[in-house]
């Protein structure tokens, strides 16, 4: 009977063992996961940095136009708004989510067009478009996974016209968070170096890279 009994313990240690073993390898291909890349984060965004997982070895990068300093204001504003709606991602709230994109869309608006020419006005008249679209379909919907399909067009944009025109002063963050959209892959624009994903919310609040930094 002894040596059952020894023989029961030992096999509850093993079982014990395998179980912890398990639990530290999902724990480790979770972080590897999060801080990885995806077909994503090496195909479509050419003007990323490769792999720049600590933010202060990520340069910035000026605008591509020289445009007015009151442009620069009203896209800064729109960003401004943009880092509202985010957060309110951030908490998983849907009915706050489409009162702040209430709030970017009337500041999208308040761009004026008419400061710009030749190219640049061409660009922004293509950025401006699907970023007025997506916060429509963000403030039409009460379902916080679709807002977030809006809301990742609408960084896209934001992005893309960050980067052209520039926020006279301001810097933004590009970051990106692989797990998104089942592996997928996601970006978005931050105020602060400081991750907190739009996509997760407090699920994984931590998960994501900084990319580049717009000035």
């Amino acid at each position: 009977m002894a040596i059952d009994r020894n023989q029961q313990k030992e096999n509850i240690m093993k079982k014990n063992l395998i179980l912890s073993t398990l639990f530290l390898l999902m724990i480790a291909l979770l972080v590897t996961a999060c801080s990885g890349t995806s077909k994503e984060d090496s195909g479509t965004h050419d003007d990323e940095g490769e792999n720049s997982s600590a933010p202060e070895e990520v340069e910035s990068s000026a605008p591509q136009f020289d445009v007015s300093q009151d442009f620069q204001n009203q896209l800064a504003a729109v960003f401004t708004s943009y880092s509202a709606l985010k957060e309110a991602f951030v908490e998983s709230d849907a009915e706050k989510v489409k009162d702040e994109a209430s709030s970017a869309s009337q500041a999208v608006a308040k761009v004026d067009m008419k400061l710009l020419d030749g190219q640049a006005h061409n660009d922004w008249m293509a950025y401006v478009t699907p970023m007025s679209n997506a916060l429509k379909e963000i403030e039409k919907s009460s379902d916080i996974e679709i807002q977030r399909e809006a809301f990742s067009t609408l960084s896209d944009n934001l992005y893309k016209s960050i980067k052209a025109f520039g926020l006279g002063g301001k810097e933004a963050f590009y970051e990106y968070c692989p797990m998104a959209f089942n592996n997928e892959g996601a970006y978005w624009l931050s105020d602060s170096e400081k991750i907190r994903n739009p996509y997760f919310g407090d699920k994984m609040l931590n998960c994501g890279t900084v990319k580049e930094k717009l000035r």
